[in-house]
């Protein structure tokens, strides 16, 4: 048995996905204001933040 999902469904989880994508766009800019020690001792390197920061997504 196949679940069909409503159109309403489909269009909120696309907008729910894209929100989603925004945010950690956002977090990951305010990230890079940290200086690079404080980045690091809680996981994060500057190359990647910045690959995230500036993903446009579609």
């Amino acid at each position: 048995m196949t679940t069909k999902t409503s159109f309403f469904r489909s269009a909120f989880d696309a907008f729910m996905q894209a929100r989603e994508k925004q945010a950690e766009r956002y977090v990951a800019s305010a990230l890079l204001g940290f200086d690079d020690e404080t980045l690091r001792s809680h996981g994060y390197s500057r190359s990647e933040l910045r690959k995230r920061a500036g993903a446009y997504y579609l």
